[in-house]
């Protein structure tokens, strides 16, 4: 599970161009400027291609937290066992 969570830290990181100990539990939208509406859909896109799933409209509009984004990848990898 530890795993999961660094591969979206540095995705995120990577995505939003912010060092990864500013990335927290609770970011989101709220608290991450660089967490805008462009920022958004290329995280979206580089999550699929780092966990090999597809977000459907309903993942991606609650998609807007660290907490949800970890929430739906256990999810969908949990789906494929």
């Amino acid at each position: 599970m530890l795993d999961i969570e660094k591969r979206i830290i540095f995705i995120m990181s990577e995505v939003f161009d912010i060092n990864k100990d500013l990335i927290k539990n609770d970011s989101s939208t709220n608290n991450l400027v660089e967490w805008d509406s462009m920022n958004h859909m290329n995280l979206i896109v580089a999550l699929e291609e780092e966990f090999k799933c597809e977000f459907d409209e309903d993942d991606i509009e609650i998609m807007v937290s660290f907490e949800t984004v970890k929430t739906i990848i256990d999810n969908k990898l949990s789906l494929r066992n």
